[in-house]
């Protein structure tokens, strides 16, 4: 019994022992696996510390492994496990100053500690690495320039994560996205040609890294928006297209297949632009759908009324001692416009009388607009022009011969402003508007304007620079001997939109019949292109006097390049051109102007969906 109680407490202390000397041998077997590659980069990490001397040293950089970094040959390393110690040695020979000195510095490493004497033979050679600089500078070091200042703030070195993260912190570049979209442009230059041979698998190739490139770049516009993809699929696309350019060898093939390429994106280019145009025009000449829809319902609505009320208007409208604006127009809501904007923006609308002169098709339209609408203290004419009977009986046969398709060039309403002083017989002076203006100041200074025995006053268009510059030979004919005998290419032009005319003295110098006579030689031969503003050049030739510019701003409905300023303090703006307000194709950042006058509120309008 003892003798088993006395192996029982051999075993267990057997097992306390084996508990105790287990752990040690394995932290010592630990300690010794510590490799050369652990130690190389402590001491890497130690090495790459810097310390701030008194003077600015001289520092050559090596590179290792592919990375630069500095080195320190006059530097001091104390290492606790290792116990070594670095000793910089220097001999300085000089001689005269044109000589050059060199110096040998050596990094002698020793043992410092009797405890070290154990170290493997990694370590050893590890420790005793020793490296040799030679340099050419004149420089001179003491063995105190390479010691450490006192005040040096150490700094552990910066992970690689770290200096990846402050990397981005930099100024953004676009240099990666660049290369990146000049690679998908020459990739599809590539699939646009005729690979020789049978090289389906390249183009597929190609293909696919062009599709993957794109992925991976989309609407980046800085390198550091790129998915960290792209290096890859970027290093795949150029493969892809070294393998393409090895295929065509032919480069005098490729380069007239590139020049046809070009030739015919220019083309296309080209007939691209020319129906654009045309989409452009057609949609000018074409009445909208709800100002169509908005005709038809006042017309059907005028027809209704009796005799009586469908005419309100007939008394007497010659007074010469009232403010008379005319306008010619078919659309209604374009006339709406004219007359509120020009009676809101007068001081006395009392003295205004608008003559809204319109055809036979328009006229219920216009006409029941008016009634409905009916304007306070300014006075409303709508005249039929078919009535006045002061349009020669083949006009239309006359207007039809005009070398043009569009509607608005050859419309009777377009050319009636040349017989004002026969359908207002009864007055001295009236401003003409065109349908497409907007009147945002008072315009009663102009009745009292001096023509000093001119017949119209405009807005000159002949300055260069300006947006509304238009030189006479831009719709003239001066290559016809007629008319380069009778009329100056280089004279003044002006703009029709809002013109004040002196109708006693137009009655004086006939110039209804100078229009006529110059019409009928326009049919005959080409001397201008169609339209109403040539021929008021030559008709009134001379007989313009010049405006102020604020009083009639051209340049809302195209392109023009009017400053907002110039809007801003003008008195009429004129949306000349085919961009209408009304119409879809109008100009956005100007419609505001005209919207301000445009009642969308009305039920009519939004019956017909005519919305802001």
């Amino acid at each position: 019994m003892n003798q088993i109680r006395r192996w029982r407490r051999i075993l267990i202390l057997s097992l306390l022992l084996l508990s105790v000397v287990t752990p040690i041998v394995f932290l010592s077997n630990r300690i010794k696996s510590i490799t050369s590659v652990d130690r190389g980069e402590f001491i890497e990490e130690v090495s790459d510390i810097r310390y701030k001397t008194n003077d600015d040293l001289r520092l050559t950089a090596f590179e290792q492994d592919g990375e630069g970094f500095n080195k320190e040959p006059k530097r001091i390393l104390k290492d606790d496990e290792l116990n070594p110690v670095i000793r910089s040695s220097a001999s300085n020979k000089s001689h005269d100053g044109s000589q050059s000195s060199e110096r040998d510095k050596t990094l002698v490493l020793s043992e410092m500690s009797e405890g070290n004497s154990n170290k493997t033979k990694e370590e050893q050679a590890l420790v005793s690495q020793q490296t040799t600089i030679s340099s050419d500078t004149a420089e001179k070091f003491s063995a105190k320039d390479i010691q450490p200042s006192p005040k040096t703030k150490f700094q552990r070195p910066l992970a690689k994560s770290e200096k990846t993260s402050r990397a981005q912190l930099g100024p953004a570049t676009d240099d990666r996205i660049k290369e990146i979209r000049d690679k998908i442009i020459q990739a599809k230059a590539y699939l646009n040609l005729a690979l020789p041979g049978n090289n389906s698998q390249i183009v597929k190739e190609l293909r696919v890294r062009t599709k993957e490139l794109e992925r991976a770049v989309g609407d980046a516009t800085k390198d550091k928006h790129l998915s960290k993809s792209s290096p890859q699929r970027l290093k795949a696309m150029e493969l892809a297209l070294y393998k393409v350019s090895r295929v065509f060898h032919n480069c005098p093939a490729i380069a007239t297949k590139l020049h046809a390429m070009t030739y015919k994106s220019e083309e296309q280019a080209r007939a691209q632009k020319k129906q654009a145009a045309h989409l452009m025009h057609l949609a000018a000449r074409t009445t909208p759908k709800g100002l169509h829809c908005l005709s038809m319902r006042l017309t059907t609505e005028y027809f209704t009324l009796d005799h009586e009320r469908a005419k309100p208007f007939q008394q007497s409208y010659i007074n010469p001692d009232l403010y008379h604006y005319v306008v010619f127009s078919d659309n209604v809501l374009a006339c709406a416009v004219v007359v509120n904007s020009t009676i809101s923006s007068s001081k006395d609308p009392g003295k205004i009388v608008f003559h809204v002169v319109t055809d036979s098709l328009n006229y219920p339209s216009i006409s029941m607009w008016f009634i409905l609408n009916p304007v306070s203290r300014a006075t409303i004419q709508i005249l039929n022009i078919d009535d006045t009977n002061v349009l020669p009986l083949d006009q239309a046969q006359l207007l039809m011969k005009q070398n043009s398709s569009d509607p608005r060039v050859i419309s009777a309403l377009n050319h009636a402003r040349f017989y004002l002083p026969n359908i207002f017989p009864g007055l001295d002076k009236i401003v003409l508007f065109d349908h497409d203006v907007v009147v945002q100041r008072d315009l009663s200074r102009l009745w009292s304007l001096d023509m000093n025995g001119k017949v119209v006053g405009a807005v000159e268009t002949c300055h260069k620079g300006e947006p509304s510059y238009i030189a006479m030979d831009t719709l003239i004919n001066f290559s016809d001997a007629w008319v380069a005998e009778k009329f100056d290419p280089k004279a003044c032009t002006w703009a029709f939109g809002m013109n004040l005319f002196d109708l006693k003295e137009w009655r004086r110098q006939n110039l209804t019949s100078v229009y006529l006579n110059y019409f009928n030689q326009g049919i005959k031969r080409h001397l201008w292109k169609a339209g109403s503003l040539p021929l008021g050049w030559l008709t009134f030739f001379g007989q313009a006097i010049p405006l102020e510019k604020r009083w009639n701003v051209v340049g809302l409905g195209h392109e023009s390049g009017v400053k907002a300023g110039d809007i801003e303090e003008a008195a009429v703006i004129h949306y000349d051109g085919i961009m209408k307000p009304w119409l879809d194709i109008r100009i956005d950042k100007y419609k505001r102007y005209w919207n301000i006058h445009v009642p969308y509120h009305h039920p009519y309008l939004q019956r017909c969906n005519i919305h802001d």
